[in-house]
């Protein structure tokens, strides 16, 4: 098999086969569908095997594709990490970090620390997918991940990176105008509540209590149901249900008054945020600082 360019062929291959899609695949190599097509045919042939099954809805790898992202794709993984850590020998640490969180984390953790840190460290990218399923970092091929302390894979380290979280239970007054408020957590179902649907389930996030000791999960209903913070409080302040919401969403709205908190002894401190990252021999020096930058120190 000639040696020109098989690095190259073979980095087109594992791309595809890893996004399962020649679009999306193109996007992230650079290039053009064409080119990256012609690409993957050749080392095809050169090979004398099919690597991929082509339809015009998706790609997928073949028998002999699948072996060959089994046994060749880490050994790239490695050779892309260990020239990635040279940029340990440059003056300015550089690369592009990709981060998985959900909108609350990227929000109120990444995007004040990214306003510290990226100033500083002009040849660093990062790269912010939200995304309220539990994403599989090593798959998507993602460098790190934020979730809530309570959600942690076993196998992944983690690093504490915001404070204890406290959820709110919350209506403007101009609801309890017509509704009563209710004095504990089974008193929601006979409310109008605005809700979040999880996209790993397709079930309605259900809302979550604890006081002495006892935890109470209450499905409540309502008119409402959004996957977003923005339209959640835009309707809890239009006084078209209650909402359960992280406490610093909406703290400067009970401040003021145009929110006012129920259940509050009922909404007790849980483990917050953290990052995970799956073990590794060596980080390069942008995640490292990047990882540091985000680590949590206390008040």
């Amino acid at each position: 098999m000639p040696q020109d360019n098989n690095f190259n062929e073979l980095v087109a291959f594992l791309t595809v086969a890893r996004e399962r899609s020649f679009t999306r695949a193109a996007a992230k190599l650079g290039v053009s569908q064409s080119a990256l097509s012609q690409t993957v045919r050749g080392l095809e042939e050169k090979l004398g095997l099919r690597l991929l099954t082509r339809t015009t809805r998706s790609v997928s790898p073949t028998q002999a594709g699948e072996r060959l992202v089994e046994r060749v794709g880490p050994r790239f993984e490695e050779i892309q990490f260990e020239i990635a850590a040279l940029s340990e020998m440059r003056e300015r640490p550089a690369g592009t970090i990709r981060i998985t969180a959900g909108e609350h984390s990227a929000i109120s953790i990444l995007a004040p620390a990214l306003t510290r840190f990226l100033p500083d460290h002009p040849d660093i990218n990062v790269e912010v997918i939200v995304d309220y399923g539990l994403t599989d970092i090593v798959t998507e091929r993602y460098d790190a991940g934020i979730r809530l302390g309570e959600q942690l894979a076993k196998d992944m380290i983690a690093v504490r990176i915001g404070p204890e979280m406290c959820m709110a239970v919350v209506g403007a007054p101009s609801y309890f105008e017509r509704h009563p408020r209710p004095d504990i957590p089974q008193d929601l179902t006979a409310h109008n509540c605005i809700n979040m649907r999880l996209p790993t389930h397709g079930t309605i996030y259900p809302w979550e209590f604890e006081k002495d000791g006892r935890e109470l999960r209450v499905r409540v209903e309502g008119q409402m149901v959004f996957n977003n913070i923005a339209m959640r409080i835009g309707a809890v302040l239009d006084g078209l249900g209650l909402a359960y919401m992280p406490e610093d969403q909406v703290h400067s709205y009970i401040e003021d008054g145009r929110l006012i908190r129920v259940l509050e002894h009922w909404c007790q401190p849980f483990p917050g945020y953290h990052l995970y990252y799956p073990n590794r021999r060596h980080a390069s020096p942008a995640f490292t600082l990047f990882v540091d930058a985000l680590r949590y120190r206390g008040k």
